[in-house]
């Protein structure tokens, strides 16, 4: 049986963090590959103005480009309506049913999976993953009943997309912190709001 990791999000931008985060599990669970699936309209994400969905596609397939063991999935990007964990899990469970799979979480979203829906389905369709963030301990959620759970060992990194696009739109550099190929990308097409010449963006 196949062991894959699903790691979720807005990618808006992809950073090398959800990179770290990736190989992280990649390597401690054994898995035989991490499939990247970017939102296509995220429920916690409402209370802002998220990238157009074939920028965020672009921006993920350049992070991604080179790499072994990672794939991108358009699953929710072609959805219609809200795009849910316990939706696209099921999908793929039953398009793929010789899988285990694994979903690969920061543990700030770890406290907050109670209020995801239907969460005891997601428990049944994927064992979570858990990778640490500055701030937020690995601590399982009293009112879930606990199934296959592990804490991946990587150090914490704070990089954040909120924070990328305020120092892309103010022209500080984001070298080293998202991948080259995704500078390139977000400077060549001015996105956030970043220069295409001057300052790194």
């Amino acid at each position: 049986m196949r062991r894959i990791g699903i790691l979720g999000g807005t990618f808006d931008p992809p950073h090398l963090a959800h990179l770290a985060a990736a190989e992280a599990a990649r390597q401690d669970l054994d898995l035989d590959e991490v499939w990247f699936v970017p939102a296509g309209a995220p429920p916690h994400k409402r209370a802002r103005r998220v990238s157009p969905k074939r920028v965020r596609l672009a921006l993920l397939r350049a992070a991604l480009a080179g790499t072994r063991g990672f794939r991108t999935r358009v699953d929710e990007v072609e959805r219609r309506g809200t795009s849910y964990t316990v939706d696209t899990l099921e999908r793929l469970n039953g398009a793929h049913p010789d899988v285990e799979w694994w979903l690969v979480i920061g543990t700030d979203m770890l406290a907050d999976l109670p209020n995801w829906r239907r969460p005891e389905r997601v428990l049944e369709l994927a064992g979570v993953a858990a990778v640490p963030r500055p701030g937020f301990a690995a601590r399982w959620p009293r009112r879930l009943r606990r199934r296959r759970f592990r804490v991946v060992d990587m150090p914490e990194l704070s990089i954040s997309s909120t924070d990328l696009r305020a120092r892309a739109r103010r022209g500080a550099s984001i070298r080293y912190l998202v991948p080259l190929g995704v500078e390139r990308l977000i400077r060549r097409r001015k996105l956030y709001g970043a220069h295409s010449g001057g300052k790194r963006a």
